[in-house]
């Protein structure tokens, strides 16, 4: 659905009128175009002293083709800053030092990403040190307007060459709104693969549920960009819907409700030369509050949003069809991290999506697979253009970017969990929401 607010204040009478009158002026996004660069732009790269990551960085951005600025005060299109030598809390002035002269340059739908070790597990001033880089960045990206993405990227030792599939996404118009994350990356699940960039999953198959529509045929779509062959999956209802999909991306389809009880056995026949990737994305809400919900409104939702997810993965792993290197992806939700009133069942469900990721993540590992989630925050969807006007420009408004997200921004962020090069990005939850205000 379009967003009229946003197309006016961004005309020029509309700029002028927004900022006499203090009116949110929401940046035009730049999304990925085919055969466009990675990065439109001059890069900046700096660190603390004793950082890690100098080398890596410096080697993808010389992939990517991006150069340093031409001067010292000239305009940048990213910010890359290796904090994994901070090791104690005085040290965190680097920070200040880094950033202060230099943010101000960070171009329209720019990017800023600060680099870190995870906390776990080491000395305690090192952890404090490298914890309150999330206060940072959560806060920077609340700063600095424009439509600039911000995340704060926990890369273990010994992961230091796993580092590229995730800064890649990162600086790329690809995370156009995700914004205020924390992700981690450790050492890899299975060996690397030899990649084209351009069409990562070439060869590879990926099944996708839900299909037919919205966020789903985005995310199709875009998986089939990348160069995957498809299995699409919904529910005969939507079988017209899932048939012109399939023909238009050459895919394969299984029609049925993965609520059925012969459901995931259904599923594994229909692939039984195994599969690469497995979206997750089927789910519906059925909102209303806990005083008001029947039993039956509650468990037909939890079977389609979790139980339903569960069941399948038991089957396709229990039968070994996940192949060496493969991906599930699930789709969660802002509700299932900071709650929705009236949505308790669909709250539930989709915090249950991320406890599954959680659980299964080190099990996966141990079969050289990973399992990643994306919760999305407001999404212009056939869905959220139902919705009263004030509630839809609540959700548009209530984050850094302020204004909604698009499905392919969904698709995106999964075809990077996808990719074979993410063998070391395990067990995370990427909130796609422009940096929510709530939970995020």
């Amino acid at each position: 659905m379009s967003d009229l607010y946003t197309q006016v204040v961004n005309s020029p009478p509309g700029r002028m009128i927004a900022g006499r009158v203090g009116l949110p002026q929401p940046a035009k996004l730049e999304r990925h175009e085919t055969g466009a660069a990675e990065i439109a732009g001059a890069v900046l790269a700096g660190g603390a002293p004793g950082g890690r990551l100098a080398k890596p960085v410096e080697r993808l951005l010389g992939d990517l083709g991006a150069p340093p600025p031409a001067k010292s005060d000239s305009p940048v299109k990213a910010l890359v800053f290796d904090a994994t030598g901070i090791a104690d809390s005085t040290e965190l002035v680097e920070l200040q030092r880094f950033f202060h002269p230099n943010v101000k340059r960070v171009q329209r739908s720019g990017r800023v990403v600060v680099l870190g070790t995870p906390p776990a597990g080491l000395p305690a001033r090192a952890a404090t040190a490298q914890r309150a880089l999330e206060g940072f960045t959560r806060s920077l990206g609340k700063e600095v307007g424009k439509g600039i993405a911000v995340q704060l990227v926990y890369v273990a030792a010994g992961a230091e060459e796993e580092l590229d599939s995730t800064l890649r996404f990162l600086l790329s118009p690809r995370s156009a709104y995700v914004s205020g994350q924390v992700i981690e990356v450790g050492k890899p699940v299975a060996k690397a693969e030899e990649l084209n960039w351009t069409r990562p999953l070439e060869g590879k198959l990926a099944l996708v549920t839900g299909a037919s529509r919205g966020i789903g045929e985005a995310i199709a779509t875009t998986l089939h960009r990348d160069g995957a062959q498809l299995v699409l999956l919904d529910v005969p209802a939507l079988s017209e819907d899932l048939k012109a999909v399939a023909e238009r991306l050459h895919a394969e389809t299984i029609e049925l409700d993965i609520t059925d009880a012969g459901a995931p056995k259904q599923i594994a026949d229909a692939i039984p030369g195994g599969v690469d990737v497995i979206v997750h994305n089927a789910g519906v809400t059925r909102d209303r509050t806990i005083a008001k919900m029947p039993e039956d409104r509650w468990s037909s939702l939890m079977e389609i949003n979790l139980s339903s997810e569960e069941r399948i993965n038991d089957e396709l792993l229990g039968r070994k069809l996940l192949r060496p290197n493969g991906r599930i992806v699930c789709v969660s939700s802002m509700s299932g991290i900071a709650g929705n009133s009236g949505q308790t069942n669909y709250a539930t469900s989709k915090a249950g999506v991320i406890g599954m990721v959680e659980a299964l993540a080190p099990e996966l590992a141990k079969r050289g697979a990973t399992i990643n989630a994306v919760a999305p925050g407001f999404i212009e969807t056939q869905m959220t253009a139902k919705m009263p006007i004030a509630i839809r420009e609540a959700g548009r408004r209530m984050n850094s970017m302020s204004q909604g997200g698009l499905p392919v921004d969904v698709a995106e962020t999964i075809a990077w969990f996808a990719s074979p090069a993410s063998a070391g990005v395990n067990g995370n939850v990427v909130r796609v929401c422009g940096q929510s205000l709530l939970g995020a």
